[in-house]
């Protein structure tokens, strides 16, 4: 009787989910079937996607008009509720949010959201419960929760950086780009490497010739095919080997696809594949080789209009667009409480569980080398599994997350940049180790 009770206080518990994106609708789906249903989840927007809902008003997506997913919609999918047939290996932003549409319309997710409402503040209480004071429409409210899940995502506060002197033209961050007819004629650079830089660089190029992308260190650059495959379905038929044996496997292939950095004036990386994340663009490398794109070295100083490179050279620009990624921001927790903002390493087991809070659970807090969305999925299957009773918490988490921290999927690059980084299919792994599940090959790889 007593084992009963326990269980139905567990399934009425006060859940508050934050974000309405890919990682929190997939939460919402898990909860309800595990039957609790005394959830609310509060959405910034007017509706649900998060960084999928492309809008030029909106700041708080960073899809520009032809964004196109990187990862395959094999990898990209949930595996409860497969993309349509009909849509292509890299489906696009609109493709992602009709998804994502049908997603809640099937699962009856859309009664727990609340739309335009953002999340002020959230602190513990003495009974362990976390206060959410938010605002609407109508104004500023507070409710307690028994249990907090943080899924609002962390490709939304750009990482500005810093260089001597001021520079007279425009400078924007690629969370701000919308699209590149507003470039036509102009001087643009865009600095970085990763993916937004080389889409963004590309897509500006095509209106303004002799875009300049400025890089200051090598970056792998994957094409989005391989052998007639996604890369990312190609690379998974190598899982089976050893990491040091995939690396210099895969690092020979993209050679005898692409040839050396150096023919396109590109720095060469100084780490293996597998140890940052990768750049998945077919286009970059053709728009150098076609005198489109003009690679520079990185920045070291601006004057006026003008731009100094680290190798002495120079040049004239009339915009400077920022790809430099991301802050890890929580602006609706106190610094005291969570502050991961310049941290190169996260302290939480599996990038969802805190050591100090059993009740406060992150969905979606990671950057594989593929899709987050599946991963979200299973994490908070385990999240839900736990709320409801059903699967113990791991324990002694300070030692798991130091062994998880020290001994990483690989030897990613110290950096912030790759404080959520994990192998999408080691990660995949591991969350069904937990779940129960085996993982199995010859099932899940095509």
């Amino acid at each position: 009787m007593e084992i009963k009770r326990v269980l139905k206080d567990r399934l009425t518990a006060r859940v508050c989910v934050i974000g309405a994106g890919p990682s929190g609708i997939a939460a919402i789906k898990n909860l309800q079937e595990h039957g609790i249903t005394n959830v609310t989840v509060f959405e910034k927007n007017n509706q649900i996607g998060g960084n999928w809902v492309y809008d030029e008003q909106n700041e708080h997506s960073s899809v520009y008009e032809t964004t196109h997913i990187i990862s395959s919609k094999r990898w990209s999918e949930f595996e409860d509720f497969p993309m349509p047939v009909d849509y292509p290996d890299y489906p696009s932003h609109s493709q992602l949010l009709k998804y994502f549409q049908s997603y809640v319309e099937h699962f009856h997710l859309d009664r727990y959201i609340r739309f335009n409402t953002v999340v002020q503040k959230v602190h513990r209480l003495d009974d362990d419960t976390w206060h959410v004071i938010y605002e609407d429409a109508q104004g500023i409210h507070e409710a307690c929760y028994d249990y907090l899940l943080v899924a609002n995502g962390h490709h939304w506060d750009p990482f500005m950086p810093v260089y001597p002197g001021v520079f007279d033209g425009e400078i924007l961050h690629s969370h701000q780009y919308k699209k590149a007819s507003i470039f036509k004629g102009k001087r643009v650079l865009v600095v970085g490497g990763g993916n937004s830089a080389c889409d963004v660089a590309v897509e500006i190029s095509r209106v303004a010739p002799g875009t300049c992308i400025s890089m200051r260190r090598g970056y792998h650059i994957f094409p989005k095919f391989i052998f007639g495959k996604p890369t990312d379905v190609a690379v998974a038929k190598i899982q089976w080997m050893p990491s040091w044996l995939r690396q210099k496997f895969i690092s020979l292939v993209i050679r005898g696809l692409q040839g050396r950095y150096a023919k396109y004036k590109l720095m060469k990386p100084d780490c293996g594949p597998l140890e940052i994340h990768p750049t998945i663009n077919s286009e970059l490398l053709y728009f150098i080789r076609h005198g489109k794109i003009h690679p520079r070295p990185g920045i070291s100083r601006f004057e006026g209009n003008t731009v100094h490179f680290t190798d002495g050279t120079q040049g004239e620009f009339d915009t400077i667009i920022f790809a430099t990624g991301y802050q890890i921001s929580f602006p609706f927790f106190d610094k005291s409480c969570i502050d991961f903002s310049n941290s190169t390493t996260i302290p939480l087991y599996r990038k969802m569980m805190h050591p100090e809070f059993e009740n406060l659970y992150f969905i979606g807090l990671c950057q594989p080398q593929g899709c987050i969305w599946p991963l979200a999925d299973y994490q908070s299957k385990i999240v839900a599994r736990i709320i409801a009773g059903t699967l113990k918490r791991p324990e002694q988490l300070h030692r798991k997350i130091a062994k998880e921290i020290n001994k990483p999927h690989h030897r990613f690059k110290s950096h912030m940049r790759h404080a959520l980084e994990v192998d999408y299919h080691i990660f995949r792994k591991e969350l069904l180790e937990m779940l129960g599940q085996k993982h199995k090959r010859l099932k899940f790889y095509p």
